[in-house]
């Protein structure tokens, strides 16, 4: 047994995770969402909708589920089911105005996050720099330094409207000489979202022609993260920045279902780009995942089907959904104004960001804390008051969390019933308040 023990502690002296997994085994998502299924009574935190998918996708699935065809229970194609590529190939050549193959052009892959995991393994390098551009999805970050590369951050700066109006996403920019400043020879690629979690902000058609002539100018290449794509609102277009003079070539748009079609359940999601970076995802894909669920993709395909015929259409679930969205944000965003909690209008998504400063005198604040202060907040609030949001540090990198730690991101792709009780649960707070 002596020398039984001896061997054991000998083996388990050394470190056993790979060294590419330190400094980003934290994830927001993990203890935000445990706090939320403890505490919650309403949960404006993931961003994920509480009401069902349209009928017509739910009913794909059941056909597909019953429909006799029982190879929908096996394998497809690993890099997308026959169906469902050839009719995003058809949808994006409309989108973008060229010819797309849809064997070369579009991969599935397991929900949009599975498809950004392939870019930055794919194409970047030991040593490469990606320019992220601040606020930010939070797995870029991490998901850059997996693939060795070094994340380059520049931020959107916000500038108050003077009238005492609301501030918009809009309001919420790129300096041009910053962002200038941060591409090099080292840069290998930038990663756009737009419209953007969590600000909700719509890239205009001049912010993306600076990012495209900077990509163009120092060879860069773009991950266009544009799973809200459908999802913009007061009339507002979605510009692809692949659309762009030079970008098609060096751009991969990703895309989602769950977003999509409110699915998010589902995870399909896409790749869209020039076989010269899709073939290098697809080495990524084919030696991890290999192949994503047929039974989903295949109720995906019908539910692009339907949209193709009825694009640009008033019944089509592409106009209607951000009508009803649009509804839901107008809602919260009277009820945030009317307590006091300064909303910034977004543009897009399922997201506002919404200024907690009048509420701070209720959570104390903890001197030389390493928390940053809306973290804090945002725990107090949901342990307290039985409400879940997102602080907006964790949007940012280590190194700029406490810029901005008078935020929280509040998801209103919700059921009235549940924007509802959010309202209540802050007129009841604000009434405490002014009582005390």
């Amino acid at each position: 047994t002596h020398f039984l023990s001896h061997s054991l502690q000998a083996k388990m002296s050394r470190p056993v995770q790979a060294r590419r997994l330190e400094g980003i085994d934290k994830n927001i998502w993990v203890e935000f969402v445990k706090l939320a299924a403890t505490y919650s009574k309403v949960n404006l935190g993931q961003g994920f909708p509480d009401f069902p998918p349209p009928d017509f996708l739910t009913e794909a699935l059941t056909r597909a589920l019953g429909g006799g065809n029982h190879m929908l229970h096996q394998y497809t194609r690993a890099f997308g089911h026959p169906p469902l590529v050839k009719v995003l190939a058809q949808f994006f050549e409309k989108l973008l105005g060229r010819d797309l193959d849809p064997m070369t052009n579009v991969m599935v892959t397991v929900g949009a996050y599975q498809a950004l995991f392939c870019c930055f393994q794919a194409l970047v390098d030991e040593g490469d720099e990606v320019i992220i551009i601040e606020p930010f999805f939070d797995c870029y970050e991490p998901m850059v330094k997996m693939a060795g590369g070094t994340p380059v951050f520049v931020p959107l700066r916000p500038n108050p409207p003077k009238d005492g109006k609301l501030m918009s996403s809009a309001d919420w920019q790129l300096d041009p000489a910053e962002l200038a400043s941060k591409f090099s020879e080292r840069t290998k690629a930038i990663v756009l979202n737009s419209p953007n979690n969590p600000l909700g902000k719509v890239f205009s058609h001049g912010e993306l022609g600076l990012i495209a002539e900077l990509c163009v100018k120092h060879d860069v290449l773009c991950i266009s993260d544009e799973v809200y794509e459908w999802l913009v609102y007061d009339g507002k277009q979605h510009t692809r920045i692949a659309s762009l003079p030079g970008m098609w070539d060096r751009t991969v748009i990703i895309g989602s279902a769950g977003k999509t079609f409110s699915a998010t359940g589902w995870k399909v999601g896409w790749a869209v780009g020039p076989d010269r970076l899709l073939q290098h995802l697809r080495t990524v894909h084919q030696n991890s995942v290999y192949h994503c669920a047929t039974i989903a993709q295949e109720a995906v395909a019908q539910g692009f089907q339907r949209e193709l015929m009825l694009y640009g259409k008033p019944e089509s679930y592409f106009v209607q959904l951000p009508k009803e969205l649009q509804q839901k944000r107008d809602w919260l965003v009277q009820s945030l104004d009317g307590v006091g909690m300064k909303p910034i209008i977004p543009e897009g998504t399922y997201f506002l960001v919404a200024d907690i400063s009048p509420f701070k005198s209720d959570v104390p604040d903890v001197p030389n804390s390493d928390e940053p202060y809306d973290s804090r907040f945002a725990k107090w609030m949901v342990k307290n008051k039985g409400l879940a949001a997102i602080p907006l540090s964790a949007f940012y990198s280590e190194a700029h969390k406490n810029n901005y730690t008078n935020f929280i991101r509040f998801c209103f792709a919700k059921e009235e019933a549940t924007l509802k009780a959010a309202s209540d649960i802050l007129q009841k707070w604000k009434q405490e308040k002014n009582s005390s």
